[in-house]
């Protein structure tokens, strides 16, 4: 498996501290490339059929016996392999515990006139977004539940950060990811029939109690301040998660769940796909 590839023992190799740049968010949006780290991010990259141009690898930190496999795959769609030390690969690693496998990749940007409407959409508009743990976290909920679209508007937080990609498991390249701004998204939306859910303390109804089974954008806000009034002025439902303890509020990511699994259950129970 290795033979064939080229190895990289210095840490002053360009290709390394290439690499390493990719790290700031400038220097990505300048080369439109990014990282992505890790054995399950790099497989459902590959699964979705995202172009990789260059895989460093080192044997030494793998975890498992799978792969060879991978790197099979991601080397017959053309990208270059190389081989790294142990030292160099730690060096370009952004994980503490890393497993041996990392890439650089074309970055991927899509846009409303991107999404293919289906029969019953089902959204989330992410406003202002700060936290990559929090993007990342969104990102899996909405694998999980089938989401047709997560549309970033107005975005605080990269979504080719690192941390958003090692978050969000993998799930970056199985979410259709959009980004848009606030005031055309919302345009969008009503152009489409398709209603805005706003979450607000202040909501005379719990999210449990209102119809979520129609054409639906579920709009989540930054985490410290929330919904901007753009949203909360364009909301056709407004609902509130009960608080019951001191705490006035939910984590951004752990709120987003809730409103996305209440609205499958309901659409479950009426048997509408979601």
């Amino acid at each position: 498996m290795t033979a064939e590839h080229s190895m990289l023992s210095s840490l002053q190799n360009p290709r390394v501290k290439q690499l390493i740049t990719l790290r700031d968010r400038r220097t990505r949006d300048e080369a439109q490339q990014f990282i992505i780290e890790g054995y399950r991010e790099l497989l459902r990259a590959t699964d979705a059929k995202c172009k990789i141009d260059t895989l460093f690898i080192c044997p030494e930190l793998f975890l498992g016996t799978n792969e060879a496999a991978l790197i099979k795959r991601i080397e017959g769609t053309g990208a270059t392999v190389f081989v790294c030390t142990d030292k160099v690969f730690k060096k370009m690693s952004y994980r503490d515990r890393p497993d041996g496998l990392l890439a650089i990749s074309p970055q991927q940007h899509k846009e409303l006139k991107d999404i293919v409407l289906k029969e019953n959409p089902f959204f989330i508009v992410a406003e202002a977004i700060e936290k990559p743990g929090n993007l990342g976290t969104i990102l899996r909920s909405s694998d999980a539940v089938g989401l047709d679209a997560l549309i970033l508007c107005d975005r605080c937080t990269d979504i080719h950060n690192p941390n958003v990609v090692r978050a969000s498991v993998g799930t970056l390249f199985t979410v259709p990811v959009i980004e848009a701004g606030g005031k055309e998204t919302l345009q969008w939306l009503k152009k489409n029939g398709i209603s805005i859910l706003a979450a607000t303390p202040s909501a005379e109804h719990e999210f449990t109690e209102v119809d979520l089974t129609k054409p639906i954008a579920i709009a989540v806000g930054t985490e410290q301040l929330g919904l901007s009034p753009l949203w909360m002025e364009n909301a056709d439902i407004k609902v509130r998660i009960p608080m019951r303890g001191v705490a006035d509020s939910l984590n951004v990511a752990m709120a987003t769940t809730l409103l996305l699994y209440e609205t499958v259950r309901q659409r479950k129970e009426k048997s509408i796909p979601t």
